[in-house]
């Protein structure tokens, strides 16, 4: 019995460092964690600042997942607008949804409102070429 439990485990821990290799999202709770996990971050992030009540950033969400998931080299940070006043201050959110895309801890890019896929493939695009512009430039 001790072996199994110990074979799930094993599998419990494959599965989980398997998916945080591939992909991170993570949601922002303070300053702090944005500069470290953002502005600091070694790859390109793309910000989303989003409400739970409003309704084109429960659509917008879900799309930046599902584009944003199977790229290896490309975080994305959720920041909720009403726990976050200061990087709302900072980053001048007038609306919500607002995303902006973060290379080298520079903002890169930007949109507000609910957008199309191709505007979100545009930015990563952007953001990714961006990426591989300044890596081949520092090897």
């Amino acid at each position: 019995m001790l072996g199994n439990i110990r074979s799930v485990v094993k599998l419990t821990k494959r599965n989980i460092s398997l998916l945080g290799k591939s992909y991170k999202k993570f949601e922002i709770t303070q300053n702090t964690e944005f500069v470290s996990k953002v502005m600091n971050s070694k790859v390109p992030v793309i910000v989303n600042f989003h409400a739970e009540w409003c309704d084109p950033c429960k659509i917008l969400t879900p799309k930046l997942e599902k584009l944003i998931g199977p790229m290896e080299n490309l975080n994305l940070a959720i920041v909720d607008v009403e726990r976050n006043p200061e990087l709302v201050h900072t980053f001048e959110v007038k609306a919500v949804p607002a995303v902006i895309a973060v290379s080298n801890g520079l903002v890169v890019d930007k949109f507000i409102g609910l957008v199309d896929a191709n505007m979100i493939d545009n930015l990563i695009k952007k953001l990714t070429e961006s990426t591989s512009n300044t890596q081949s430039r520092n090897s």
